[in-house]
């Protein structure tokens, strides 16, 4: 029997499978497919401290091999989360909780974690988000300013806190070791790459937006790489998420350092995915010779 167990900064979780932030909205939605308490964990949608409406649509657009989404952080704001979201899942769900945090300034990213701090186990916080104007990714491609995000946050709560970082950058592994020197307690890489289409016979963009995150199986080979670089570069946990949608995928991000393993966009295509790869993953894991999930996966520094 394989040991299926991981622990992120000291929340343990049952498995390391996690739908990434969006593709579970605040957690009900999946709930008739099957009972979520097989997850690891549930990330919920990315959560401001206002309500927010969105992009204007089409928010969606189709690609090879994956999707561009441009859907603009809408959600109902930390306090309708908290009085109404978590407690309505917490009522059939009984694993650990994920806020996914965004901001358009410093002092919102502390506010908001400040307030959902006693409601959810770990905190994720998203300086990585392209899909918005001054805010987001415009904290995430530099370290001081990422630095700046870590220190505020860790300054309200004593839930682990992970940094969401973007892949749209030259080089990952200096924000990654800013976040974990300002006092990160893990990350979760990557977000989604900055994508456009673009409609021939209308002679205009896709989307509203023009431009949105790209993600799906594309990006898989990228975000392995850098979560590869930036696990043997930091010393606290990955999440390692972008293009997951299989079991032998999880175990490849185990191997390049991850922790735990976030799957979004494949989950929108295949509503059962997440638990066909629990299902797998031990099988799997048992035919490569492993009994548990754990730093043995890891490969030796190349």
């Amino acid at each position: 029997m394989v040991d299926t167990r991981v622990s992120l900064a000291g929340v343990m979780l049952q498995n390391p499978i996690i739908p990434a932030s969006g593709v579970y909205g605040f957690g009900g939605e999946f709930r008739d497919f099957y009972d979520p308490n097989i997850l690891g964990a549930i990330c919920l949608k990315g959560t401001t401290l206002e309500p927010r409406f969105g992009n204007p649509t089409p928010r969606i657009a189709e690609c090879t091999a994956g999707m561009i989404n441009s859907v603009g952080l809408q959600n109902p704001g930390v306090d309708a989360v908290i009085a109404h979201e978590i407690p309505a899942l917490r009522e059939f769900y009984h694993q650990p909780i994920i806020a996914n945090i965004s901001g358009f300034s410093v002092d919102e990213y502390r506010e908001c974690c400040r307030r959902i701090d006693a409601h959810v186990d770990i905190i994720e916080v998203n300086v990585s988000c392209p899909n918005v104007h001054n805010g987001g990714m415009t904290f995430g491609t530099d370290a001081h300013c990422a630095a700046e995000v870590t220190k505020a946050v860790k300054s309200v709560t004593k839930k682990p806190v992970f940094i969401k970082l973007t892949p749209n950058v030259t080089d990952i592994v200096p924000i990654a070791r800013a976040c974990e020197d300002a006092g990160a307690d893990g990350l979760t890489l990557v977000n989604t790459f900055l994508g456009m289409r673009i409609d021939i016979h209308r002679h205009r963009p896709v989307l509203a937006n023009v431009m949105g995150g790209f993600s799906g199986p594309a990006i898989f080979p990228i975000a392995l790489r850098m979560v590869y670089q930036v696990a043997n570069e930091v010393h606290i946990p990955v999440m390692g998420c972008g293009g997951v949608r299989s079991a032998s995928d999880v175990v490849e991000m185990m191997m390049a350092g991850a922790t735990a393993v976030q799957i979004g966009a494949a989950t929108l295509r295949d509503p059962i995915l997440c638990k066909t790869i629990i299902e797998e993953l031990p099988v799997l894991l048992n035919k490569l010779g492993y009994e548990r999930c754990d730093n043995s996966l890891r490969l030796c520094r190349q």
